[in-house]
């Protein structure tokens, strides 16, 4: 049972960073780093003397339907050839241990695997083996070392949470989708038109029901409505909830008698027009 039958349909996006896994110890993770890769746009696995050899059975089992990327994962005896074929090579490290080489941030990392990749070279990343991550003759094969920044009293990440996170600033380095936006689905944000419109039917009900009352305090009161309504981005759809609101508010002021008067004795609570 492999990803050509059951998997994913993953495939490579364009010219994407290789991830290399070097003597991974457990099958189950490196499915779960492949998982990892294609929640981040990235294919391309290559492994590094696997402790238990490979295929592992166990990593299709844990990769959650990334079945294609361990298909197409290719085994190298070490680190050296691994890379043989790369332009530029980068190795994630926890430590730098003495060794002069530019430390990047994984969002670093990733804007300059951007670059790299934006210019039809060729690029990989390192990270090592689960219980001691890469040793120095490992990082003497990389241009660069990424380190991420987290807690510095509790730095320890698990194989797959490492690949994660270079995935992740791998794809939002190139992501077009807003920082933050207002979910309406079926509905739109509402003009000011509108807002005026329901604020004009609000305060008139206000006003007839008599919580506007008090003549020196009505402006500010006004105001403060207004600013709370102006402060965010009502939809449409809420303004005609609203609009029912205040309405059958008023029809149930009528039906319990509790209608208000000018000096007159005429209703001060006209129905809202529309």
């Amino acid at each position: 049972m492999t990803g050509r039958e059951f998997g994913a349909d993953i495939a490579p996006i364009g010219n994407s960073p290789v991830v290399i896994l070097v003597r991974p110890q457990l099958a189950d993770n490196i499915g779960a780093c492949a998982r990892a890769m294609a929640n981040g746009g990235l294919f391309h696995l290559r492994l590094v003397a696997p402790r238990d050899g490979w295929p592992q059975e166990k990593a299709w089992r844990n990769s959650s339907g990334a079945d294609r990327i361990l298909d197409a994962a290719t085994v190298f005896p070490s680190v050296a050839d691994a890379v043989a074929d790369l332009h530029h090579v980068f190795a994630t490290c926890p430590r730098p241990r003495h060794i002069v080489k530019p430390v990047l941030t994984a969002r670093g990392a990733a804007a300059e695997l951007r670059e790299i990749c934006a210019r039809e070279l060729r690029a990989g990343v390192l990270f090592g083996p689960e219980r001691a991550g890469l040793d120095n003759d490992d990082m003497a094969q990389a241009d660069a070392l990424v380190r991420f920044p987290l807690n510095p009293a509790f730095m320890s990440l698990n194989l797959a949470q490492a690949v994660m996170v270079v995935a992740y600033e791998w794809w939002t380095a190139d992501e077009t989708v807003l920082p933050r936006a207002l979910m309406t689905n079926e509905t739109r944000i509402a003009t000011k038109a509108e807002l005026e419109n329901f604020l004009a039917h609000l305060i008139d009900q206000l006003d007839a029901c008599g919580f506007l009352r008090n003549l020196p305090k009505r402006p500010g009161m006004v105001r403060n409505i207004r600013h709370f309504f102006q402060r965010g981005e009502v939809t449409e759809q809420e303004l005609r909830t609203l609009h029912g609101i205040v309405t059958e508010l008023a029809v149930g002021r009528r039906r319990m008698g509790r209608l208000e008067r000018d000096a007159e004795g005429d209703p001060l609570n006209p129905e809202f027009p529309g």
